[in-house]
């Protein structure tokens, strides 16, 4: 099938500021963590991507590591770039990242300089790319001095094979030192992409505030928490979702009769609200306008309608917000 993007892409999606910065990100942006890789079903996820795209999301978020096998979900998402997005290359924020396990040896992970640089050109071949929008550390690494690997992020930005840098991950004290030093560069910090959720909240102990004050934007991902946020382990797991794989990122003991109780409490309180319970809890993300936008993913078109109709309500009264922390306080 040949694609055509819809000429009323920009209609509905709203965009908000990246920090202080001249970037403006959709409010729900698309990763592609799972679902793209050489595993997965080209026509399936070629269909998300137009979809997306269809919809006004501009922004796609990779990794080296994406896959399965790793690189294949920038392999899949280059050949897309190159046969249908040839001509909109300027409306897209391609992302990626470096940090985690990549190759075998001592120069496939984490935070040297070596490696974020390699791994880099590695993902602009990949993808068939010039550039990427926004280059990653994935992860802060205990053995690299905080100075090389914001050194190895800064180069990408002077070679001209970044247009910006971020940090995913980083504690906030680590990411305020991080932050120093890639403005001491001369390439300020874009963005920092941690986890966060209604079940992770860990950004809220003084991350976002570190990220206020310094003019930074924040993108969360697993908004979801691996499909926990939905409604669908409310009778079950079911065996073709993350929990009910031998090998799926969220465990089946994950899934305690205290969490199904409050992802009951919160589904009651999304009907409520004409809205699906992962609406919900996306939307109640968006509350927070430090949230530069929320990173989901999706296995299917109609997974990704679902979410990104979160935006047709993002208000939340006193009594919901309070409901809310006492359902996730009291299990």
């Amino acid at each position: 099938m040949s694609y055509q993007p819809s000429n009323a892409r920009y209609s509905n999606m709203q965009y908000r500021r990246c920090g202080v910065s001249g970037i403006q990100l959709p409010e729900i942006s698309l990763g592609l963590w799972h679902n793209f890789g050489g595993v997965d079903e080209k026509s399936n996820y070629q269909q998300i991507v137009w979809h997306a795209f269809d919809a006004g999301i501009t922004h796609f978020d990779l990794a080296n590591n994406y896959g399965p096998p790793p690189g294949s979900a920038e392999t899949n998402f280059g050949e897309i770039l190159k046969k249908d997005f040839s001509q909109h290359r300027d409306e897209l924020i391609i992302s990626t990242k470096a940090g985690y396990n990549m190759w075998q040896g001592p120069y496939g992970d984490w935070g040297s300089r070596k490696y974020l640089l390699a791994s880099l050109d590695q993902s602009l071949k990949r993808m068939g790319v010039n550039y990427v929008d926004i280059f990653y550390s994935h992860r802060p690494d205990p053995n690299t001095p905080l100075e090389e690997t914001m050194g190895a992020l800064s180069a990408a930005v002077q070679q001209g094979k970044a247009l910006y840098v971020g940090i995913s991950n980083y504690p906030a004290d680590q990411a305020a030192k991080a932050i120093e030093l890639l403005k001491a560069s001369g390439t300020p910090c874009l963005i920092h992409q941690p986890k966060y959720s209604m079940f992770v909240r860990w950004v809220e102990e003084g991350l976002l505030d570190v990220l206020q004050k310094n003019g930074v934007g924040c993108i969360a991902f697993s908004p979801l928490a691996q499909g926990l946020l939905t409604n669908k382990y409310l009778n079950g797991i079911p065996a073709d979702s993350r929990a009910g794989k031998e090998h799926g990122a969220l465990q089946s003991s994950a899934i305690t009769p205290d969490i199904l109780n409050q992802i009951s409490q919160l589904q009651i309180l999304a009907t409520t609200r004409n809205q699906s319970l992962a609406q919900m809890v996306i939307a109640w993300l968006l509350k927070d306008r430090r949230v530069s936008s929320v990173l989901i993913g999706a296995s299917s078109v109609a997974q990704l309608k679902d979410n990104i109709a979160a935006l047709e309500n993002l208000h939340f009264s006193a009594e919901e917000l309070l409901h809310i922390e006492q359902i996730l306080i009291e299990p």
